[in-house]
């Protein structure tokens, strides 16, 4: 399972999972983006570079999320495909390559409006050989 929406009574929660935290961060940048519009409807025609770092890996999971949230505004534009790659010298540093494309208003019918991602229960759990991967979030709309 790639990512389960969960009830909440005002906003919008999820947990994504993955075998490796940049499958985690993925599979929560994907659940994101289908909150707001039907990801199938996003060609990924264009590539928009992300890098982060932060001291530890919930605070780059969630800076993470705001920084595609500000694309999203400040680019117009909606995303599908994101190649990640994560290092941990003392410093957690992600480098992605996200794919997507300019919203077109024909084409691309939007469901939610994402206002911000919120710490409010935010929770990132190491997986091991039991279990995978687990990011949850909440979603300000």
């Amino acid at each position: 399972m790639q990512y389960e929406f969960l009830e909440h009574t005002a906003d919008v929660k999820f947990r994504a999972y993955g075998s490796s935290p940049e499958e985690m961060l993925r599979n929560a940048a994907l659940a994101m983006f289908s909150v707001m519009i039907d990801t199938a409807t996003i060609k990924p025609e264009r590539v928009w570079e992300v890098e982060l770092e932060a001291e530890d890996l919930e605070s780059l999971a969630y800076r993470w999320l705001s920084e595609l949230l500000f694309l999203f505004s400040a680019e117009m534009a909606v995303f599908r495909d994101f190649d990640i790659s994560l290092s941990h010298d003392g410093m957690w540093r992600l480098n992605a390559r996200v794919r997507g494309e300019h919203i077109d208003r024909r084409r691309h019918s939007f469901e939610t409006e994402v206002k911000a991602v919120t710490l409010h229960q935010f929770e990132v759990r190491p997986g091991d050989s039991d279990r995978p991967w687990m990011m949850q979030v909440v979603l300000d709309v």
